[in-house]
């Protein structure tokens, strides 16, 4: 076994700091009672079509397939709140909403630079017999497993982790080690009788508290789905086109969650509540040029188009009705079906107000 002076933790966790990480912890490698749930999780469905997460499960449910010499795991979280308004307090019909989180740089190769810098910083203070892995959020790694148990945070009933004093809204990152560093203990859960975000859910995602249905989830439907919205969920969608903030928004713990120093989340120009209309017309090379190097790549054109729809059509806005008509006899199946069903619902939505309104003119004459 390596030996590892006693000071090592406290100078790993200065150089995080100095490099961005406003979360430091460390994790033990064990057979922790949350990993026997991922498999249950798994055979439920309620993953949906992300069959990605059903690869490397062993090593998925223990460390040591991925780095045999692991002894402890170093977990990081970066903030990436801003002041803007929450997707709750945007009323406009006319304007969409991007989660929070993509609003700035792909968070993957943010975390990583950082992430790369610790463990040079490792391989130089240790030597040769130094070894180590990281990952953000795409290896076969239960990160928040691990987070927890680093000290990071709670699972929160929404099963997003919660920092007592900084919030939900941070990313993770971890370095698996060969080295025998002192580990964190995992916080107690705060969430109490409060169940503010499963009341929230459009989509009634949650199954039971700390129990997600990723298959209803917004995220997972203006993200991973690769096909069709199911019909009932696109109403519950809302003018959402890339994820979901409503189970954070609510979150008590947010209230005065802390502000990211990062300057690669901030938000790019119109990248909060941005306009439907806009975004209806670009092109592929369009979408490929305002979301360079954002998390929003990941949804494609084609998916992010069929979210305008579906948002424009939640919209009630009957100066929409033209742009979605442009979209029914497109040549993408998804793209045209959804765009009929959003041309039916704002012809529906404008027959119901006409209906309002002479129900109100024939109330004024009795």
């Amino acid at each position: 076994m390596i030996t590892v002076s006693a000071s090592l933790k406290k100078e790993l966790q200065e150089f995080a700091r100095a490099h961005g990480c406003e979360l430091f912890g460390i994790a033990p490698v064990a057979l922790f009672d949350e990993l026997e749930f991922y498999p249950k999780w798994l055979s439920a469905g309620y993953a949906g079509n992300m069959d990605y997460l059903h690869r490397q499960l062993p090593k998925r449910l223990d460390a040591r397939q991925i780095l045999p010499e692991v002894k402890s795991v170093i977990v990081i979280g970066v903030i990436y709140h801003t002041p803007q308004p929450l997707s709750l307090e945007i009323r406009d019909p006319e304007r969409g909403w991007i989660s929070r989180y993509a609003w700035g740089d792909d968070y993957h190769d943010v975390l990583l630079r950082k992430l790369e810098a610790l463990d040079g910083f490792l391989r130089t203070r240790v030597g040769a017999e130094y070894q180590g892995k990281f990952y953000v959020d795409t290896g076969p790694v239960l990160d928040r497993v691990f987070a927890k148990y680093a000290g990071i945070g709670w699972f929160g009933k929404n099963t997003n982790l919660i920092n007592q004093k900084l919030g939900s809204w941070f990313f993770i990152g971890e370095l698996l080690t060969n080295l025998a560093l002192e580990i964190d203990a995992p916080p107690p859960d705060r969430c109490g009788t409060c169940q503010r975000c499963l009341d929230a859910c459009p989509t009634d995602a949650f199954v039971a508290p700390y129990v997600l249905d990723a298959s209803r989830c917004i995220s997972y439907l203006t993200i991973e789905l690769r096909g069709v919205i199911p019909d009932e969920l696109r109403a519950p969608l809302g003018n959402h086109l890339f994820g979901c903030d409503i189970c954070q928004d609510v979150c008590p713990w947010n209230r005065k969650a802390a502000v990211t120093e990062t300057p690669e989340f901030l938000p790019r120009p119109n990248a909060v509540a941005p306009r439907l209309s806009e975004l209806a017309e670009l092109s592929e090379e369009d979408f490929r040029q305002r979301f360079k190097n954002s998390p929003v790549k990941r949804a494609k054109w084609r998916g992010f188009m069929r979210n305008v729809l579906v948002a424009l059509g939640n919209s009630g806005e009957r100066a929409f009705l033209e742009i979605v008509k442009r979209f029914m006899d497109h040549s993408d199946p998804m793209l045209a079906e959804t765009a009929r069903w959003a041309a039916q619902r704002l012809q529906t939505a404008e027959e119901e107000k006409r209906e309002q309104e002479n129900v109100a003119f024939s109330h004024e004459f009795v």
